[in-house]
């Protein structure tokens, strides 16, 4: 249980805690409508090609620089947009660094090399068997992760054994994915059952989400982390499989403290990510994914591809954002920036030790590298818990009148026009799109 006391420096934990593709080419909204029918990838005409997805309005949004990223900020202070000096600093893992201490990467590459095929009672299955592959999230999310599920679709170094489910839904956000009985769970087995593959043969997930609209900091941060933390133990509760759980915050936004997702709390996503995993490192039992420690109460969790850069300022990889990479809404990401997304993602999970062995066809499983043991950071407490609220049951029609990163048709505050808003309307009714990669690549 989170404790009644404000941050401050030198506390060592984040507080205990209860659970509460696109093919290049291919218009955005082909890709948001792709199903899986009879184990090929076909794509839904709807009179639209790829010209037509360019020439959607881009986002006219100012640049106002917000922060360098989380793996460049490094030991230094955080500093928010309206000067206020924070005492949480940047890395993705304790210490400022960006890479997972020794002994949490001993234990990921472990359980990287027990994900192989499995039937859908869940036995291994080296000839039959999938190794399942899931996304959790929102619009931004089921847009994501559709391109790269195109891109790894031509790439034939991709496992022909890796199923790829889109399970993330548009305008479900991370309080959408608390309740365990929620709807949008429903929905994920839906689209698992159009892959032909169960729940069973689910071992690891990418999860990407937010909280809409502004917030301070660090409570808006904080709000989402308890979320994630509650999604992860319902990922684990309805898939007993899952291994491990990639985690990425938002791309950048050029809307500014209002709006679905507004800066700088679309960049402070990234301090839910890294305090959650920082929690699981330090030992919360609420996170524990060892049985030789006790109870497992939550799959392995790591970062994903860090997605978030400051606009046209190059971050240390030298990759930049620009409006042009949003549609009109400055939220959602146009072509250009489902491109860039799509790539970072690809290159993220041919790269990574933990994903390697069974993302790629015949990888050699990596060893773990000796580093130095980083010194753990400040993480945050909140003076009082926040609510998490719990969203009732309500119809997709129902959902879009409500706040969420949904595009729609006719929205007042300027969508992605009617390409994305047909796109997703035809998602919505017809479950999460699924790439089923069936066969070696040659």
């Amino acid at each position: 249980m989170r404790q009644n006391s404000a941050p401050h420096p030198g506390e060592a934990s984040p507080r205990n805690r209860r659970p509460i593709a696109r093919r290049r080419g291919i218009p955005i909204a082909l890709a948001l409508c792709a199903g899986m029918l009879g184990g090929s990838l076909p794509f839904v005409p709807i009179g639209l090609d790829a010209a037509s997805a360019k020439a959607q309005a881009a986002c006219q949004g100012p640049q106002r620089d917000v922060s360098l990223p989380l793996p460049d900020l490094g030991n230094a202070p955080y500093v928010r947009m309206d000067g206020q000096v924070t005492e949480y600093t940047g890395g993705l893992y304790p210490g400022g660094a960006n890479t997972r201490p020794p002994e949490h990467e001993a234990a990921g590459l472990a359980i990287a090399s027990q994900i192989v095929p499995l039937d859908p009672d869940g036995t291994p299955d080296p000839t039959n068997g999938r190794i399942v592959m899931i996304s959790i999230g929102m619009s931004n999310t089921q847009m994501d992760f559709q391109t790269l599920m195109d891109m790894a679709h031509s790439d034939p170094e991709i496992n022909p054994r890796l199923t790829l489910v889109n399970g993330a839904l548009g305008g479900r956000t991370a309080d959408f994915w608390v309740d365990p009985a929620s709807m949008t769970w429903d929905q994920v087995d839906i689209a698992l059952g159009r892959a032909d593959v169960s729940p069973l043969q689910v071992q690891v997930a990418w999860v990407k989400q937010t909280l809409v609209q502004g917030g301070e900091f660090p409570g808006k941060a904080l709000e989402l982390q308890d979320a994630l933390e509650a999604i992860v133990h319902n990922l684990l509760s309805h898939y007993p499989n899952l291994r491990i759980v990639f985690l990425s915050s938002r791309t950048r936004s050029f809307t500014y403290d209002r709006g679905l997702s507004p800066e700088p709390v679309a960049f402070e996503t990234g301090f839910a990510v890294k305090w959650l995993i920082e929690a699981q490192i330090n030992g919360d039992p609420d996170l524990n994914y060892d049985p030789a420690r006790g109870e497992v109460r939550a799959p392995f969790l790591s970062w994903g591809p860090y997605l978030w850069i400051d606009g046209p300022n190059p971050r240390s990889d030298g990759l930049t954002w620009t409006p042009e990479d949003l549609a009109e809404d400055c939220t959602h990401p146009s072509s250009t920036g489902l491109d860039k997304v799509g790539r970072m993602m690809l290159d993220f999970f041919t790269a990574d030790a933990l994903a390697i062995p069974w993302f790629l066809e015949h990888a050699a499983l990596p060893t773990a590298t000796s580093t130095a043991t980083p010194t753990l950071s400040p993480s945050p407490t909140l003076a009082a818990t926040p609510t998490i609220a719990l969203p009732p049951t309500v119809s997709e029609s129902e959902a879009e009148a409500t706040p969420s990163p949904t595009p729609v048709a006719g929205d007042a505050g300027g969508g992605l026009g009617s390409l994305v808003a047909l796109a997703l309307v035809i998602v919505a009714g017809g479950g999460a799109a699924v790439l089923y990669l069936l066969r070696k690549r040659a």
